[in-house]
């Protein structure tokens, strides 16, 4: 009996998380109001409460969930034959293409824009997922460059840092101006870049 009390208790937590990870994506940690939240959820604001100890813990888990959906919609089409440099720009039309479940745009961008130095348990969840993105990014290219598919003295952390942060700021540009163009343009850009500054010459 007390196992079903947890599953079901488990099962609500992770439905105010879903419900409430637009919010907070699309609004901000400040701008999402506790009534909002309990519409979204159709909870009072003792039955969010009896979840989670504060709205900051509801905005950490909400933000994790965010970033896990925007992650997985970046792993779209990625297949174990794709590899290297190619895998690389898989993961950048996926970025660009495929639009994350949860409203809002990246979470990462959000967040920390949103953060800053204001709200140290958010801006460090959101220093944890770049860190992943990054890793990743890096794990593909040290991998390439033991097969030989890169060119000598590409750094990968170099090379991962420049992804993330030409793609973010295309991303910050076109929601800005609501035009999908500085997207286009930045992966033509990074393809190019990946193919002549990265790719080994056959």
């Amino acid at each position: 009996m007390k196992g079903e009390l947890v599953t079901k208790g488990e099962q609500t937590r992770q439905r105010i998380v879903a419900a409430a990870a637009p919010i907070f994506n699309q609004h901000g940690y400040a701008g999402s109001s506790i009534v909002e939240l309990m519409k979204a959820t159709g909870l009072t604001k003792g039955g969010i409460y009896r979840h989670f100890s504060c709205k900051e813990e509801l905005a950490a888990e909400a933000f994790d969930y965010t970033w896990e959906t925007a992650r997985d919609a970046r792993l779209v089409d990625v297949d174990e034959k794709t590899v290297g440099v190619d895998l690389l720009k898989l993961f950048i039309a996926n970025f660009i293409d495929k639009k994350p479940p949860v409203p809002g745009g990246c979470p990462i961008l959000n967040t920390a824009i949103d953060a800053d130095d204001g709200n140290p348990v958010l801006r460090e969840r959101a220093r944890k997922a770049l860190r992943a993105w990054s890793n990743r990014l890096q794990d593909i290219l040290k991998v390439a460059a033991e097969h030989g598919q890169l060119q000598p003295g590409v750094a990968p952390k170099t090379v991962a840092t420049l992804i993330i942060a030409t793609l973010e700021g295309a991303l910050m540009i076109s929601r800005l101006e609501r035009n999908y163009e500085p997207l286009r343009r930045v992966q033509e850009h990074l393809n190019y870049y990946l193919d002549t500054q990265v790719r080994a010459v056959k």
